[in-house]
């Protein structure tokens, strides 16, 4: 089903959403358009207790996104490309509680590495590669890409490709755990399709606030990590899936997630 021209919305298995950005003649570049229908789609998403994964990828098997579109920027409506609620089109601040999958087939430049790091996995092709050239035409990587490549990269790594904008192939992504998974061109979706399929088939409120947990790793000690665990545990000790969790492995059955 088409939603909007520049971004198509399907359903891939029950449960799992797959969003493609649909300008593959402009390099699946963010305009105004694209920026506000993904955020559309993330608060969608968030308000449908039937959606419990969504994958992302791009249309057209070469480029997953060139990020800004540079012609929206040089007309001096780069604001365009923001949303209130989700930042740079409209995702890569949005408040998000279900795991989101970039399926990167080629390229994923500047905002659209951006776009991909602030996905919880990535599922790449073997002629993939990542890049942040905002440097090399006067701008930052502004849209989260110079701290969140620190933080899946070693350091000195994420510190070359931000000051010289060159180009990481997916191997070496992989390498320093950049990437979930590397497969042949051509299989990047149906991977990723899989991988959600995975996701789809735990608690799913359990995967939330397990996630809601982790993306927050870094950014708390130990201590207080703790008891947002206990915090969490405590809301799902009160929902009809914690029951039947346990239920189905006494009575050695695939269970049955009902979402509350």
């Amino acid at each position: 089903m088409s939603v909007d021209p520049c971004v198509l919305l399907s359903t891939a298995l029950p449960h799992v959403a797959l969003v493609t950005i649909n300008r593959p003649e402009a390099r699946n570049a963010v305009n105004s358009e694209v920026a506000h229908e993904i955020g559309r789609l993330v608060r969608t998403f968030e308000n449908d207790p039937d959606t419990w994964c969504v994958v992302l990828t791009g249309a057209g098997g070469k480029v997953f996104s060139a990020g800004a579109d540079l012609k929206v920027i040089s007309a001096g409506l780069i604001h365009t490309l923001f949303t209130a609620d989700g930042g740079f089109a409209g995702f890569v601040e949005a408040r998000r509680t279900k795991p989101w999958i970039a399926a990167v087939d080629g390229l994923a430049l500047a905002g659209g590495c951006e776009i991909a790091l602030a996905c919880d996995m990535i599922v790449a092709s073997d002629d993939a590669a990542f890049g942040l050239p905002e440097v090399t035409r006067g701008l930052v990587a502004s849209a989260g890409g110079a701290y969140r490549l620190p933080r899946v990269l070693p350091r000195p790594i994420a510190m070359e490709l931000i000051a010289t904008g060159m180009r990481l192939d997916v191997a070496r992504a992989f390498e320093f755990g950049m990437v979930n998974h590397v497969v042949p061109k051509g299989e990047t979706l149906s991977r990723a399709i899989q991988l959600a399929a995975s996701i789809a088939a735990n608690a799913p409120l359990a995967v939330r606030e397990s996630l809601a947990i982790a993306r927050q790793a870094f950014d708390h000690d130990d201590s207080t990590l703790m008891r947002m665990c206990a915090a969490a545990q405590a809301r799902v000790m009160t929902t009809d899936d914690f029951q039947e969790g346990p239920r189905a492995f006494i009575e050695k059955r695939a269970p049955r997630w009902v979402g509350h």
